[in-house]
């Protein structure tokens, strides 16, 4: 996995448009320039925010050096901080001693460099720094306002900033490939002998359940995880390179709206060896977000279409191109690898089509939008933010993996479909894939058709079915006018103890078939009952519990008969009239 990553590093550094920084460097938000005169006298404090959707954002900017080093301590960047370190500031400061520590810490780490640098911009740094005084922030009010996230520096007049100037950048590169004490040893990517990185880093930022500063992949901080008395990196020997490579591959990925799902807990980020058309549509399989751009819904249409008429042994453009998807959760300071899925764009592009083929399902509305992992994972809960949160993982590795769906996607539909009553087109498709893999993969047969299917032995199915014509007897004797419907009572227990509801039911069909005015109709529905309940059996009387699987054959069987009696039918003897089948 982090070969892969460190591969990805490599492509994403050769394409200039993707702006990945170099070893050494790191992108971070920028919010104010301090502009100064060439004799370090201040200049002005210039807001370096951007407008962008009618809000104030920070620009990003290539710096030297990561955030900030990992542990407490002073920390100073190298002409680039916070105010604290910069200016010696912070809007309602509570901790004014701290902040006069962390500026003096910044002032000396520049200045006694000034003479190795030996360029005039940085020096002009240096002696404002030397004069400036903290108390002199309360004269500038505008700093309270633009000094949210990071500053840099810059000379009047200049077109660079001051950790751009090449006498700079050259001390810089200096140092980042000086020689360091500490070990050196095979990388484990490659087997060649670099130097250990201690820590790993850039920080990995925006995974699921991880902190706001970001958390790490590979770390060691008790005796209890290392091995042979090595301390922190040496448990997992990897370069310093390799190490910065693979952390801002994956900081790219999490970052990328392109290229990353949130799923419940896990945070899905996926890729392709080298670029493709379905590295960009692959995430709209995970979720598809409102889009108004009548191009990129045309390539999401185009992107469905394919993997619908994808057939076995046909083949794909990109087929053979390395393709990998990586699921991740934070855990405290660490990041959890809740799967890792290498394969190809072909092999992936079947496990996506046999998803969708085990989800289809007859009587889906014209406008239907795809069923995406979103969107099951949604129809699992009451909202979003509570669906269970290990279910986005297992949901998404069953998917991409071509495994079983979980045993709890199937219970959470169904505990659903208990508590609100909604049997809509997409619980039904979930309950139905569902039960066509489970028998698939264990080598069995599943009757579960596409549409309603009055031959299916199954006696879950053909409740469901009972229960569907009984409620419908019931709205037309009562012309749709009852405030409370059987269904409302009875869905939840007759799906689960039939035998406590369905006589009762049945007692109560007779007297709503009584209310019915047209023979014909009376003598359709009765034909109905009579076809449904001859192959359940007599002896046995109705089942007194369902487990889950037959429950999920039970709504199937109600849906496919719901929507079929309200299918218009028509033939010459009833004059066009509509029916039940």
């Amino acid at each position: 996995m982090i070969r892969e990553l460190c591969a990805y590093y490599d492509r994403l550094a050769a394409d200039p448009a993707a702006e990945v920084p170099p070893f050494g460097y790191s992108l971070q938000k920028i919010s104010f320039i301090v502009v100064l005169h060439a004799d370090g006298r201040l200049h002005a404090f210039q807001d370096a925010r951007q407008s962008r959707d009618n809000r104030w954002v920070p620009q990003i900017m290539k710096v030297p050096g990561q955030a900030k080093s990992s542990g407490s301590g002073l920390n100073p960047g190298f002409l680039w901080d916070t105010s604290q370190y910069l200016l010696g500031f912070k809007p309602d400061d509570p901790k004014p001693q701290r902040t006069a520590e962390v500026f003096a810490a910044f002032r000396e780490r520049h200045l006694a460099i000034e003479a190795e640098i030996g360029d005039p911009a940085f020096s002009a740094v240096c002696a404002f720094l030397r004069a400036w005084t903290p108390a002199e922030a309360a004269q500038h009010a505008e700093l309270a306002e633009i000094v949210g996230n990071f500053g840099v520096f810059k000379l009047v007049g200049a077109t660079e900033y001051v950790h751009e100037r090449p006498l700079v950048r050259a001390y810089w590169e200096k140092q980042i490939s000086a020689e360091r004490e500490g070990p050196v040893a095979p990388s484990l990517i490659d087997g060649t002998l670099q130097q250990i990185a201690r820590l790993h880093e850039p920080w990995i930022k925006e995974v699921a359940g991880s902190r706001t500063g970001g958390a790490k992949l590979v770390s060691f901080d008790g005796a209890a995880f290392c091995s042979y008395e090595k301390s922190q990196g040496g448990n997992a020997p990897l370069g310093e390179r390799d190490a910065f490579k693979y952390c801002t591959a994956l900081n790219c990925l999490t970052t990328n709206r392109r290229r990353r799902v949130d799923l419940g807990s896990v945070t899905v980020v996926f890729w392709t060896e080298r670029p493709t058309d379905w590295e960009s549509a692959f995430s709209f399989v995970l979720d598809a977000p409102q889009i108004e751009d009548p191009q990129t819904i045309s390539s999401i249409h185009g992107f469905f279409e394919r993997l619908r008429r994808l057939a076995p042994g046909t083949y794909l453009e990109d087929s053979e191109v390395p393709f990998y998807v990586l699921g991740l959760s934070g855990n405290g300071p660490r990041l959890a690898v809740r799967f890792w899925l290498p394969g190809t764009v072909g092999s992936f592009a079947e496990r996506l089509k046999q998803h969708f083929d085990d989800l289809e399902i007859g009587y889906a509305p014209p406008d239907a939008p795809p069923l995406t992992l979103r969107r099951i994972l949604n129809e699992t809960a009451r909202e979003p933010k509570e669906v269970l949160p290990p279910l986005g993982g297992a949901v998404s590795r069953a998917v991409l993996a071509g495994g079983p769906y979980p045993v709890t996607l199937l219970s959470a539909v169904l505990h659903r479909i208990g508590a609100d009553g909604r049997l809509n087109y997409a619980r039904a498709a979930i309950l139905k894939a569902f039960l066509v893999r489970a028998a698939r993969l264990s080598g069995q047969k599943e009757d579960v058709s596409m549409t309603l299917d009055t031959t299916n032995p199954s006696i879950a199915y053909r409740l469901g079915r009972l229960f569907a014509v009984l409620e419908k007897v019931q709205e037309e004797a009562y012309d749709n006018s009852l405030n409370t419907t059987i269904k409302d009572r009875f869905f939840s227990s007759a799906s689960a103890n039939p035998v406590a509801v369905f006589p009762r039911l049945l007692r109560l069909h007779a007297h709503h078939l009584d209310k019915l005015s047209h023979p014909g109709r009376k003598t359709n529905i009765e034909k109905l009952v009579q076809e449904i309940c001859s192959h359940l059996p007599a002896d046995a009387g109705f089942p007194a519990h369902l487990p889950l699987a037959d429950q999920g054959r039970f709504f199937i069987g109600y849906y496919h008969q719901r929507q079929d009696l309200f299918t218009k039918k028509t033939t010459p003897e009833n004059g066009g009239q509509e029916e039940i089948a």
